[in-house]
């Protein structure tokens, strides 16, 4: 395993935990713990961000550039997850069955849509 890799999945573990946590911690009222919980979910955030800029770094790539086929995919990728998890508290929190189905599939298909946005069809 080469030294970049074994970094990036160290800090992406320790980045994922926290802003998992920092979410949890924000996210259920019975931890009454929402600030702490914002910390913690910016802190995993940043660690996560790092990640990829070390990573790109220690194999000597390019920095990214922001164009607007990057942004676009950006927020396509933000606007399907937000969709496929709306979809799921509204199936298993709300209990909206059929419309958090629908909701959710539309976001999987949203998700799906980066696919040939991102590398094209051929």
């Amino acid at each position: 395993m080469k030294k970049s890799t074994f970094v990036a999945m160290i800090l992406g573990v320790v980045g994922g935990v926290l802003f998992a946590l920092g979410m949890c911690m924000a996210l259920i009222p019975e931890w009454n713990a929402f600030r702490p919980g914002v910390v913690m979910g910016v802190a995993g955030a940043v660690v996560l961000l790092a990640m990829v800029l070390i990573w790109r770094k220690m194999e000597h790539k390019a920095p990214i550039k922001l164009s607007g086929k990057t942004i676009g995919a950006t927020l396509i990728g933000i606007v399907g997850a937000l969709l496929l998890g709306v979809g799921m508290c509204l199936t298993m929190v709300w209990s909206h069955m059929v419309v958090g189905i629908i909701v959710g599939v539309a976001g999987i298909v949203v998700l799906l849509c980066l696919i040939p946005f991102v590398r094209g069809l051929q």
